[in-house]
């Protein structure tokens, strides 16, 4: 079982990985302006 752990752990770091670098996108290109800037992701 400490294995399902550590694969769930490594899986949520990734996934927040992610996310950060997502929202790092999405600013860099409101700041270029491909995107709007009052998009907002649904």
């Amino acid at each position: 079982m400490e294995g399902l752990a550590v694969m769930g752990f490594v899986f949520g770091i990734m996934g927040l990985v992610a996310y950060v670098r997502l929202e790092k996108l999405i600013k860099t290109l409101k700041e270029t302006g491909v995107l709007e800037k009052d998009y907002q992701d649904e």
